[in-house]
């Protein structure tokens, strides 16, 4: 049996290779698929014995790919995927559509996760994503114009609860900015309780501020704080490597976390709802991974 026809045989190694790169850890992939960390430990060394590559660089701070590991990805979730759909075609009984309403700052960071999540496993069902602040979302389900939403708690009380996010200060590395300067600010310039986060935190600590930068939506406040022009909170998934944490050591307050929540319309499918709120939850816990 050659090499190709070996993998044939194995294609599930490619599975826990999917999860062990997008999660960086043995631990939470086995999690993922339901295996003992042994497992999935045995499994990567099997799949790279295979192939008779390295696909990971094992370091203390979890499981990183290798030149060749990058290389494999893509083609192992198209894989992966394409088995999936191949599983379902014959046993998904979920049909029709669903209405979603997604907080703006999950865009750049949840959103494809869950889009991939529920697609994989539901290509039959239609999604309409709405995005925008998550305080107009319990509205939205009451008047029956969203079927699932994810919400802040602080608004409302959750049909079902999401993990603490963290809320993070940040700027870009080349900013330089003193325990005693004023802050340059960047804002959300609309009415929700996000826009005077910074500012009223701020004032609360003595520190002194301005607007340095307004915009409607998070990708804005993102493009201002790498660009060195601002800094602002932001939950911490939302940070990248353009981006470095400001604390108390240099006279930044500490913030209080947000918890998330998901609402569901009682007059929506319950079967597509429960899919759904899946969906959610396993793409947010894989993001903060």
């Amino acid at each position: 049996m050659n090499k190709s026809e070996r993998m044939v045989c194995n294609s599930h190694l490619l599975r826990t290779f999917v999860a062990v790169a997008e999660s960086q850890s043995i631990t939470r992939a086995a999690e993922m698929l339901g295996r003992t960390q042994s497992a999935i430990s045995v499994q990567a060394k099997t799949l790279e014995e295979t192939l008779e590559v390295a696909l990971f660089v094992r370091q203390s701070t979890g499981m990183l790919l290798t030149a060749e590991g990058e290389k494999l990805l893509p083609v192992a979730r198209q894989i992966v995927s394409e088995l999936t759909q191949v599983g379902i075609m014959f046993d998904d009984p979920l049909r029709g559509c669903i209405r979603v309403g997604i907080p703006d700052d999950y865009m750049d960071s949840v959103l494809q996760n869950v889009l991939l999540q529920f697609a994989n496993h539901h290509p039959n069902v239609e999604v309409t994503a709405h995005f925008g602040c998550t305080s107009k979302f319990p509205e939205a389900i009451r008047n029956n114009t969203l079927d699932v939403a994810v919400v802040a708690e602080r608004n409302v009380k959750a049909t079902n609860r999401l993990a603490s996010e963290p809320n993070v200060w940040l700027s870009s590395p080349k900013m330089k900015i003193g325990p005693e300067d004023t802050v340059p600010l960047a804002i959300l310039d609309r009415d929700c309780d996000w826009r005077n986060f910074g500012s009223d935190a701020l004032s609360a600590s003595g520190r002194s501020w301005r607007i340095a930068y307004a915009s409607e939506n998070f990708s804005g406040v993102k493009s201002a704080i790498r660009s060195g022009l601002a800094v602002s909170i932001l939950p911490r998934l939302l940070k990248d490597t353009t981006m470095i944490e400001l604390g108390e050591e240099v006279g930044f307050p500490a913030l209080p976390s947000t918890r998330r929540g998901i609402l569901a319309s009682e007059n929506a499918p319950d079967d597509i709802v429960k899919a759904m709120v899946e969906s959610i939850k396993t793409a947010t816990q894989t993001k903060k991974r």
